[in-house]
């Protein structure tokens, strides 16, 4: 079966709120998502990533806008004639039938031959390292084969489209990095078009083709991992995105959409400046914590000066936060040994780099 592609077009979707009256939980929305692409719409609780995919499933219903798969508009059309495989952040297995059974569901709906469904059952069990596990039962199974399952029974049926709400934050933390690689493999081994949601940073840069960053029911950017943690368009989403230091400057000149800023008595060169910001103004320079410089302070050296206000050592790197004046910077430097270590209290020369960074409009 040919990927198909999957466009949101300016849906918005309101529920009624006890407290608050009318509230929307989606705004305007509108994604495209290219044919056997991985996109993930991320943002943190109530941003309206869920609804939205819901939405998409036909599981709600949109207030205005519209839905298509695959060229079709499926505003209308119900949730089990769309081609779609949702799967679930909970599991929803069905905890009286067996692993079989509940990947068989589907196709029994569907009223397959048992011949067909044997086979096509199995399949998708050895598709995701299940084979053998036909007569357990969900509790019987751990957290990560759950999950297994549970995306085994969304694409047995073969559809067009695969969905998933959040489906590992139930597993612990070294099992949700397998998990996600393996259903980043299963996707491209199937070259099925997925949507994923999640307010997990890392995983979602971790799987994605392109992230869709959500907050307040509207997409506010959108683009590559390398897009959004380099070139972020707002604070919320530099500060959603990783960790950053935003260190104010000034703009010094603009040109062909850079420019020049004076920040940390240093003149630095912004690859991207944020629209609508002029020469003079104001902005706050996008300096993740691996980029910020430190080394041992010289009488008389060139650049800004800081205190080593606390240390970390974490193994392969040391963290540090350095007290700059009133700007407390965050800073990685990857270890080198015992000899490149700062102690906490040491006075150091700070830099950060000369060119390649983002200036987003300041808070100040």
């Amino acid at each position: 079966m040919d990927a198909v592609g999957v466009k949101v077009e300016r849906v918005s979707k309101r529920f009624a709120h006890r407290v608050k009256g009318e509230v929307y939980a989606a705004r305007d929305v509108t994604l495209d998502v290219r044919p056997g692409e991985f996109v993930t719409m991320l943002g943190p609780s109530g941003c309206g990533k869920t609804t939205t995919l819901r939405m998409i499933a036909g599981y709600e219903h949109p207030d205005a806008g519209r839905i298509l798969i695959g060229g079709q508009d499926v505003t209308a059309t119900l949730a089990n004639e769309r081609g779609i495989g949702f799967v679930f952040q909970n599991y929803a297995l069905f905890p009286h039938l067996s692993i079989f059974e509940n990947v068989a569901y589907g196709l029994r709906v569907r009223k397959r031959g048992a011949a067909t469904l044997e086979r096509e059952v199995s399949d998708v069990l050895a598709l995701v390292g299940l084979t053998g596990y036909e007569r357990q039962f969900p509790a019987q199974l751990s957290g990560g084969e759950q999950q297994r399952v549970a995306l085994a029974r969304a694409i047995v049926i073969q559809p067009r489209v695969l969905l998933f709400d959040e489906p590992l934050s139930n597993l612990d933390a070294t099992l949700r990095v397998q998990m996600r690689r393996e259903i980043r493999e299963l996707q491209r081994r199937l070259a099925i078009t997925a949507i994923y949601v999640t307010h997990d940073q890392e995983e979602a840069m971790a799987v994605s083709d392109r992230i869709a960053v959500m907050s307040a029911g509207t997409i506010v950017q959108e683009g590559s991992a390398e897009d959004l943690y380099y070139r972020p368009a707002s604070r919320f989403v530099a500060q959603f995105i990783g960790r950053v230091n935003l260190v104010p400057g000034r703009v010094e000149s603009l040109a062909a959409g850079g420019g020049v800023i004076e920040a940390l008595g240093a003149r630095v060169t912004a690859s991207s400046i944020a629209q609508g910001v002029a020469r003079g103004d104001r902005v706050d320079l996008v300096v993740r914590p691996e980029s910020v410089e430190i080394g041992a302070a010289r009488a008389g050296g060139p650049g800004a000066r800081g205190t080593i206000k606390s240390r970390s050592f974490l193994g392969e790197k040391i963290e540090y936060v350095v007290q700059c004046g009133e700007l407390a910077l965050q800073a990685v430097r990857f270890n080198a040994g015992p000899a490149a270590l700062f102690e906490e209290g040491a006075e150091v020369a700070i830099g950060i780099p000369a060119e390649g960074l983002a200036a987003i409009a300041g808070a100040h």
